[in-house]
């Protein structure tokens, strides 16, 4: 399984789509993807939400930054959406051997296709992060475009990911 994402479309709608095999049991990665506390190692972001289908999410994301949001579906442990803005996110978990298989959708319905390029390359470094975060390394969610972010920006433009979207934070 590759670490990178593919750039999809999901009913004529953009998005990118990750897979990543997790050396921790399904139980153990459920709580560090629909919990805020587990969410706060990796996620782009502090959330807060209303753990039911239609419960609300908010999304603080820095500098007075706050998005809406909404659960989708909680079918725990396989399945958490959501409405991020009003982009949709899709985590599924199945088990893997004595792991976890992730699948990652994120359905770009606010700024489309030129946003791939910039989205694949965030949830590159986040899911990294959380892979981290499973094995016990410190930290905190990203904050903004790092280097490492921006290396994983190039590759999927070299890749042929649709680009040019505004990168926030971006100097």
């Amino acid at each position: 399984m590759s670490p990178h994402g593919t750039y999809t479309t999901v009913d004529g709608r953009p998005a990118v789509r990750f897979e990543r095999r997790l050396e921790h049991p399904v139980a153990v990665v459920w709580r560090a993807v629909s919990e805020p506390a587990g969410l706060a190692h990796w996620f782009p972001g502090d959330v807060t939400l209303d753990p039911r289908p239609g419960g609300a999410m908010r999304f603080a994301m820095g500098d007075d930054d706050t998005l809406a949001g909404e659960v989708i579906e909680l079918d725990p442990p396989k399945r958490f959406s959501f409405l991020w803005d009003t982009d949709l996110l899709q985590l599924d978990l199945a088990p893997d051997g004595d792991g976890t298989r992730l699948t990652l959708l994120h359905v770009l319905r606010s700024e489309g296709a030129d946003a791939a390029a910039k989205t694949a390359a965030g949830w590159h470094v986040c899911l990294d992060l959380l892979h981290g975060h499973l094995a016990g390394e410190p930290g905190a969610g990203p904050d903004g475009p790092t280097p490492e972010w921006q290396r994983r920006y190039d590759e999927y433009v070299a890749r042929g990911v649709p680009a040019g979207a505004p990168i926030p934070g971006a100097a």
